[in-house]
């Protein structure tokens, strides 16, 4: 190879170089707790494809779930401090309170009032509150659906039925003064805890959405399911503000419009996957365990 080609395929290779360099002007950093089979984890791998298109590469996400950076409180620590530039999980009353509201037992009958009330504009009222605290919300979804009882002691077919039994609940002082309410005895610690927990007899049940029950392989350790439908919460994309404050303006419409439509999917998907929750009642029966509606006595309505 000559003097001259050696010259212009080092400067190609330079060129190249730089360019691939410059693919990406910005990196979103993104984590949460679910395994990657997970409907909120495979909402966000859509996510990632959909915004690194349309932004022709300029913004990059990194994608890490199962609980790969930590837990929730972890997760949602690393959002404020920058390590991470984005997060979905229970720790939502850091970027404001207000977003406690929408845990009230009983506050809507179903999805389709829930699904009214993240897209309105109360909720964008709320989301620009946690501007506020260092926080940029695009987007509030609804929290992988409504919540159904597990337990290995007895049946749930009243809040009587609650009275003693140690339930595992959010590291969130509204959850846990519901618990109380109850009945319960509250024992507040990451879901991620909760299937060693009940192996080693800490705990005797939790709530959660039928989906996450499943993710997190729950069936596999508990004797009792009550589709209980008592509450439900809020899904945001919690975002660092001064990452999204550091993106020109054309790239934060678009990371809004595709953070919108995937909160609007994860809702869907969620939606679709407790519909069919009858074919998870025989699963369950298959793997000799007891399913039980909760009675008028709860006012739960049971959605089979």
């Amino acid at each position: 190879m000559t003097v001259a080609m050696k010259m212009v395929a080092g400067a190609a290779g330079l060129m190249m170089s730089v360019s691939m360099g410059a693919a990406a002007d910005f990196t979103f950093k993104y984590a949460n707790d679910q395994p990657e089979s997970s409907v909120r984890s495979q909402t966000m791998i859509w996510f990632e494809e959909e915004l690194e298109k349309r932004t022709d590469g300029r913004i990059e996400v990194e994608n890490f779930f199962g609980g790969a950076l930590g837990n929730e409180r972890e997760m949602m620590d690393q959002v404020t401090s920058g390590l991470l530039q984005g997060t979905r999980g229970g720790f939502f009353a850091d970027a404001t309170p207000a977003y406690n509201l929408y845990q009230l037992p009983f506050l809507v009958n179903g999805w389709d009032q829930m699904q009214c009330l993240v897209g309105s504009e109360f909720t964008q009222e709320i989301q620009n509150r946690a501007e506020a605290n260092g926080y940029h919300i695009p987007a509030t979804g609804i929290s992988q659906g409504f919540r159904a009882y597990t337990n290995n002691v007895r049946p749930i077919t009243s809040v009587e039925d609650l009275k003693g039994l140690r339930i595992r609940e959010p590291q969130s002082d509204l959850m846990i003064a519901t618990g109380t309410a109850l009945g319960s005895i509250p024992v507040a610690m990451p879901f991620s805890e909760a299937y060693q927990a009940f192996k080693q007899g800490v705990i005797d049940g939790q709530h959660n959405p039928p989906q996450n029950i499943w993710d997190f392989k729950i069936q596999e350790v508990q004797k009792y399911l009550t589709l209980s439908n008592h509450m439900t919460g809020p899904d945001p994309l919690i975002v660092n503000k001064a990452w999204y404050d550091g993106l020109p303006d054309d790239l934060k419409v678009i990371f809004d419009d595709v953070a919108q439509e995937t909160l609007a999917m994860s809702d869907d998907m969620y939606r679709e996957a407790e519909a069919k929750i009858v074919r998870r009642q025989n699963i369950w029966r298959r793997l000799g365990r007891r399913l039980a509606e909760s009675g008028p006595r709860l006012g739960f309505d049971v959605r089979l």
